[in-house]
């Protein structure tokens, strides 16, 4: 089976990942460590770990459970207690970390009780914290305060180079294919990024670097960013190696679904302007709407992405009989 490493965190790739894990292929999932909200900032904060909750939804996306098992792990305490806001998911991994001595073996142990389909690899084993310098020369440090900011973002970095972990060097260069995740680009994708050794790593590998854009834009993280904006900003956190294909939508989201997230939220449909896209493309219609909230279909991302790994040209055919 073809290998395939992807890097996200966050809602964007634990949703990808439902689609992946259900073609034959071996996933690899690196998932940034910096949230730092909620129960995972004061979990960070209390034992001085990485951040859990990314990790908890793609291990629930990648498990084979029981539907009631996702509801538990995903239930969030509501309460005067100690425990208000903890995620039952984050306090399993906590757990898990402090009965190992780290958090990729806790995540291994885990993953054998939740019977992943796929392997999950924190992206640093240190409780690394993401800085930003905004568009009016300010910094702010923490993804909390960066996403909770009015501020436009200029870039993001560490003050301090992270400490990779080994499996995340070992997972690139054995792999078939890199796919960077729809998701946050400032907070869940970029964070990935922002190591020598991943780049370096990234510039050595023969796999290409497969990006799937996101379909609306983000309040102060990307406004009226086209595709080739996110493309661009990607590439210049990349090496040597650029991303050598998109991914993109190419359908029309409902007007009336358009208007409530440009009002209520701030957020665009992503532009799709071709010309300005040197990178080979997959276009295709990706537009699921559920209960008013915009999603990819990710049965039909996910057969175009396995469709081109195995043979360029196939999903199209697949995707008319469907």
């Amino acid at each position: 089976m073809k290998n395939v490493t992807i890097f996200g965190g966050g809602t964007g790739m634990s949703t990808l990942l439902k689609g992946l894990k259900e073609f034959p292929i071996n996933i690899t999932s690196v998932v940034s460590v910096c949230d730092d909200g909620k129960s995972t900032g004061k979990l960070r904060k209390e034992f001085n770990i990485p951040a859990m909750g990314d990790i908890r939804r793609v291990m629930i996306s990648l498990s084979e459970t029981e539907p009631l098992m996702e509801k538990l792990l995903n239930y969030r305490f509501s309460s005067n207690s100690e425990l208000n806001e903890h995620t039952v998911g984050n306090l399993l991994l906590t757990a898990g970390t402090q009965i190992t001595g780290n958090l990729s073996d806790g995540i291994r142990s885990i993953s054998k009780v939740l019977n992943l389909k796929g392997k999950v690899i924190p992206f640093s084993e240190d409780n690394i914290v993401l800085s930003a310098t905004m568009e009016d020369g300010s910094v702010i440090n923490g993804e909390h305060n960066i996403t909770g900011s009015p501020l436009k973002i200029k870039k993001v970095y560490y003050k301090e180079e992270p400490k990779i972990c080994e499996e995340v060097l070992d997972a690139i260069k054995s792999s078939d294919l890199i796919i960077l995740s729809m998701g946050s680009l400032y907070t869940s994708i970029i964070p990935n990024l922002l190591s020598k050794k991943i780049r370096k790593g990234l510039d050595s590998t023969k796999a290409k670097i497969m990006y799937v854009c996101n379909m609306v834009t983000q309040p102060g993280e990307t406004d009226d960013y086209k595709v080739s904006d996110h493309i661009n900003t990607i590439n210049s956190y990349l090496g040597k190696h650029k991303i050598d294909i998109v991914v993109v939508n190419t359908g029309v989201i409902d007007q009336k679904i358009a208007d409530k997230y440009s009002s209520l939220e701030q957020k665009d449909p992503v532009i799709y302007d071709e010309n300005n896209i040197n990178c080979k493309k997959i276009l295709n219609n990706y537009v699921s709407i559920d209960e008013d909230v915009i999603r990819h279909n990710v049965i039909k991302l996910s057969l175009d992405i396995y469709s081109y790994l195995i043979d360029e040209g196939i999903s199209k055919y697949w995707l008319n009989t469907l």
